[in-house]
This record gives structure tokens, sequence and C-alpha cells, in this order.
């Protein structure tokens, strides 16, 4: 991992804090994941046997949730989980979808590669009687077949990261200089990548001085960000904004950056990235990231409290389910945004935010 330093030193740290007995106990506002419900609140009867296709394993944001996955559909929490990685390949994912049909498990959890190409086979585990939940990136299909959706609010944070830099820019004395922004984009077609552009994008169309140089796919990793950040430096000689769509595609925007002699994060360019992974927020702690907006990796335990609830013969109620996630900052310089009618407060990422981070 890229921070073994800090994690080494948060291990030391944590062992103290341990020791000492002063751990401090769950927020009140926090989710409850399934392992950390009692054990005598448990289902305690036949499996619930439960297929979930996941993108693959492009980031650390992605090995995060599916380690939720298997934490939370784990047999002492009452399932049995069947697990396909489709490793970015729509065609595989919609695969194991008819598999897990073909397998007749109780319920389908499907993380989509691509929003499209879907109605078919979600028609086919609505024949089956198999309720279908979607996970993080959204899917493109008749509402009635998928019971609910839970996940980020892609735009949401697309229009954070517009705010964030606004308020940014306005602190340095910068607010009316000609800003050059070069964009790292997701996958494209993922509902991450076009919410995340068109929030972004927002900003963009809303101040004449802010001029989009390009936006390429970087595939949501590390190598296709250096290699569209080297194509950048290559083709533009004045970058003063990078926008990476996840941490991943931002250490490739680094590595590159590193290796060509360009000043980055507080010392030159801006970096803005999302996720917020541990280790992404390790960088923005160093100030090699400027900001970091968080998209929660940990949907997971969610669907299976609705789950439990179909399981006991009650309704889900809410079809769209949005899942709290935070905005991070370098510097102490911005207290909070505002986007629309909603008031973001920034959190500074200090030691003490690190150590209480969950993934």
């Amino acid at each position: 991992m890229r921070s073994a330093f800090l994690r080494t030193g948060l291990v030391l740290l944590l062992a103290g804090i341990i020791f000492s007995g002063c751990i401090n106990e769950k927020k009140p506002n926090e989710p409850v994941t399934a392992s950390a419900i009692p054990e005598d609140n448990k289902y305690n009867e036949e499996l619930i046997k439960v297929g979930f296709a996941q993108v693959g394993h492009e980031s650390d944001w992605r090995i995060a949730a599916t380690d939720s996955a298997m934490d939370t559909f784990s047999e002492k929490n009452g399932f049995e989980l069947l697990y396909v990685d489709a490793n970015n390949d729509p065609e595989v994912q919609v695969n194991a979808v008819r598999s897990f049909i073909e397998q007749k498990v109780d319920y389908i959890v499907i993380d989509p590669i691509v929003t499209k190409g879907w109605n078919s086979v979600m028609k086919e585990a609505k024949e089956a009687g198999i309720p279908v939940f979607v996970i993080d990136r959204m899917i493109d299909c008749d509402e009635d077949l998928y019971v609910a959706w839970f996940g980020s609010d892609f735009k949401a944070e697309g229009e954070a990261a517009g705010a964030w830099l606004e308020a940014y820019l306005a602190n340095k004395g910068r607010g009316n200089d000609d800003i050059n922004i070069a964009v790292i984009a997701g996958t494209d077609g993922s509902s991450a990548q076009i919410g995340r552009s068109e929030g972004f994008d927002k900003y963009i169309a809303s101040k004449p001085n802010w001029n989009k140089l390009d936006e390429k796919d970087g595939e949501f990793t590390q190598s296709g960000g250096k290699r569209v950040m080297n194509e950048y430096l290559e083709k533009y000689d004045d970058i003063d904004v990078i926008v990476c769509q996840n941490d991943n595609e931002a250490w490739g925007a680094i590595d590159a950056m590193k290796t060509a002699g360009k000043e980055f994060g507080r010392e030159g360019a801006v970096i803005i990235s999302f996720d917020a992974v541990y280790d992404g927020l390790a960088d923005v702690l160093d100030g090699n990231i400027n900001a970091d907006f968080e998209c929660n990796p940990l949907s997971a335990p969610y669907v299976a409290d609705a789950i439990r609830k179909l399981d006991r013969g009650e309704q889900i109620t809410k079809k769209i389910n949005y899942i709290d996630e935070a905005c991070f900052q370098h510097e102490d310089n911005i207290n909070s945004i505002v986007c629309g009618r909603r008031t973001i407060d920034m959190i500074t990422v200090t030691w003490d935010v690190l150590l209480e981070r969950a993934y």
C-alpha cells in the first residue's frame, strides 16, 4: 500500500490505546453492520443464499466494498454467499447473474459495471421470483425489476468538489483567475463517472474563467491515472487543477507528476480526488491531495438489513437509498461549502481522522 509508514505508525498508536483501555465506543449515528449485531439477534435458521456480482478489484475502494460484503454475508451472520468477481467485464457480470438464477439463490446483489444492458437478465430474475438489490453504481432498467438501490449520490459528490474548489480558489485570492482543469474520469459509462462529471461540470459551466482542458477515462486504476496524466503533461503546459475520479487515479497522477518534476498538492497544481479510502486520506494529510470526497463502500450491511426485513415479511419502502458521506481537505481553511440547499462541513484530515477510518 502507498502509506505503509503511516499504517505502521497507526498500528503502534492503536496498540498503545488498546493497552491503556481507552478505545472510543461506536458513535450512535454510525450504521450497524451485520457483524455488530448481537448473537441472539442474528438469523439462526436456514442460511439465506445470496449471489453477489461484483465489478472487479480495480481499486482500494472496490476491495473494501468486497471485504465488507464477505464479512456481512457470512455464515456466522446467517448467509451463504455466492460471489463472482467480473473483472470489469459486463458480459461476465450478466452471466454471473444468470448463474445465480439457475442456482436458485434467495437474493441477488449487483454492483453494475455499466448502467445499460440489464433488462433481460433482470426480467429473468423477477420471473424466477428472486428479489434483486443494486448497490454502488446505478442501473438502467425498469424500476420494478429490483427491490432497492443502496449507494452514493455521485452527482452530489461532483457538485461538492466543484463547490470546494470555488471556495478554495477564492480563499487563495484566485477566484477571478483563469483556471485550467484536467479531468481523469472513471470508467466511461459507469454511473460514478457520469454523476461525478455531471456534478462538477455544473460548476465549470457557471465559471467563465474555468477552462476544462480535457477529460479522459482512467478506468478507476492507478495505472490508468498515470497513463492519462502523462498524456496531459505532454499536451498541456499549464494545468492548475487535476480532478481524479477516485484515489487510485490520483495516485497514478501523482506518480506521473513526480516523474515529470511537476509540483502538485499544497505545493502546486490542485489535486481533487474521490473515494477517501485510508491511503487517499493519508495523502490528504501529507498535502499530496488537496481535497477528497468520500464514496462510502460499506453498503453491504444496509442490504443485509433489507434482506432480513423481506425475510420477515416486511416491506422495503424506499427504492433509492443514499449512504452518508463526508468531505475532506488538507488545509484548515474552508469550514463548509454550500451545494444548492445543502451546507456541508469540511473535515480537515488529522491523525485522529485516520485512526477512526474503517477502510
